[in-house]
Order: C-alpha cells, then sequence, then structure tokens
C-alpha cells in the first residue's frame, strides 16, 4: 500500500498524521494542508481576487490600516480609522479578512474598508 503522508517540514517527524483536509505533526504540533498541483493554482487564483479599497492585491500576513470607523454588531466598540490590522488572513465569504486587532480581539473585515500598509 502506498498511501504513505510526508514528514513534517518544521521538524522532519514521520508520524504525521491526516485530520480531513489538514496534516498534522504531533511531535511539534505543526499543521499544514495537503496540496496537490492543481490546488496550488486555485488557491492562487482566489487570493488574486481580493484587493483593498485602492486596488492593492492583498495577500495572507500582510499589514493593512482601516480607513473607515466600523462600528462593531452587538457592541459599542467601533475600530477607529488608521487602525493597523498586522498579519491577516484571506477567507472565502462575506468578510473576506479574518484578523485580530488589539483591545477588540478577533474579527472578519471587508476588504473594501481596508488599505494595504
Amino acid at each position: 500500500m502506498s498511501n504513505t503522508l510526508p514528514a513534517c517540514p518544521k521538524c522532519t517527524s514521520v508520524y504525521t498524521y491526516e485530520d480531513g483536509a489538514q496534516l498534522i505533526c504531533p511531535e511539534c504540533g505543526h499543521e499544514w494542508s495537503v496540496q496537490g498541483p492543481d490546488t496550488a493554482a486555485t488557491e492562487e487564483a482566489r487570493v488574486i481576487l481580493i484587493k483593498d479599497a485602492v486596488g492593492n492585491i492583498l495577500q495572507d500576513g500582510d499589514t493593512v490600516t482601516v480607513i473607515k470607523d466600523l462600528k462593531i454588531k452587538g457592541s459599542s466598540l467601533v475600530v477607529k480609522v488608521g487602525t493597523k490590522v498586522k498579519n491577516i488572513r484571506l477567507t472565502e465569504g462575506d468578510h473576506d479578512i479574518d484578523c485580530k486587532i488589539d483591545g477588540i480581539g478577533a474579527m472578519g473585515l471587508k476588504s473594501e474598508f481596508v488599505k494595504k500598509v
């Protein structure tokens, strides 16, 4: 049977296991996705489609600035203009950016309200 999983890219452990679409290393805790030859091309095409308010292409790990006061639903908190958001993660759906904002926490943002720094 040739159903062997690849070694962990972080610590080179051979004891990796599959959990859905993710591979996990039990020794160092590193998680990565299983990517076939066409999966990488599909993800690259999706990332190109997500742009900020001025048309810059966004990528995972970018730093962005909020360009408009954003009220947080169900709360009295407001994300003020000029707030820097570091290490964003791009997602699919209505809110296409997942991030953590200091003083507020984890939340989703729309790319139309941010500008790449």
